[in-house]
This record gives C-alpha cells, structure tokens and sequence, in this order.
C-alpha cells in the first residue's frame, strides 16, 4: 500500500469498494490481514495513484495479480484483459459454484482473471469452505 495515497482516498475506495475484495469478494470483516488499497494498472506499468485507478484487494489477489493486466484466457488462448472491480460487474463475469465455494469464470475475462489471479488457489478454498460453515460466505450480491 503507497504512503502517498491520502487517507481521505483510501477511505472512499475501501467505502466503494464495500470493503470487499474486487476480485474473490472476500470481505474484511472476514480476514485476518487488512485488505490492502490496490492499483489496476500497477505503477511499474504506467498507473498512477488517482482514486480511479486504485480498488480494494485481499493479499493473495493483490500478490497474485502483481503488475498484470492482461493474461490468456485458458480456453482459446487469446490474450484478454483482467477484470476491472472498478468499472465491470463481478456478477456478470463469474459465479460462484453451487457450494459457494469455488469461482466460476463466466466470460473470456472472468476465465482469465481466475486463472491468472489464482482466485481458486487452496488457501483460498479452505478459507471460504469454513466461511461458508459459519454462514458467512458465499457475499451477497
């Protein structure tokens, strides 16, 4: 997370944001690690720390997704750009397998972004399959 993003900004992207994750949804009130003020295009790319480029990100989906923005869709093998939390639907992009605990890529986008971020990595299955023990996953839409 930069320094030099005033805290009045980071409030604002962590409020928009719903204080979820942009990209496995995973909600603060659910993880150990403060989710952390993410950059969409990264600044080793060019991005900057405007509000527009900035979203929320849990560790693993920030540390996996790095200065990425475009990946191969594991389908057709075309390169695609990664979701956007900021400007697409989470909803029209994946789903959630019927147990709640697996993220489904429904578009060449969702594909890509799933499988370039890792969303289904083991930590994360674990994580959510307890979640959804307790009642607490899959978030509402």
């Amino acid at each position: 997370m930069s320094s030099k993003i005033p805290e009045k900004v980071k409030a604002r992207v962590r409020s928009s944001a719903r204080y979820a994750c942009g990209y496995c949804l995973a909600q603060q009130r659910y993880t150990l690690l403060v989710l952390e003020i993410g950059h969409i295009i990264a600044k080793a790319k060019g991005g900057t720390d405007v509000e527009w480029n900035l979203w929320l990100a849990c560790r693993l989906c920030n540390n996996a997704k790095r200065t990425q923005t475009h990946a191969r869709d594991p389908l057709t093998g075309k390169r695609v750009k990664l979701f956007n939390p900021r400007t697409q639907r989470w909803s029209r992009h994946f789903k959630w397998s019927e147990d709640g605990i697996v993220i489904i890529g429904r578009t060449t986008i969702g594909r890509t972004t799933v499988v370039a971020l890792s969303l289904n990595n083991e930590i994360a299955l674990v994580v959510r399959r307890n979640w959804a023990r307790a009642g607490g996953h899959p978030p509402a839409m």
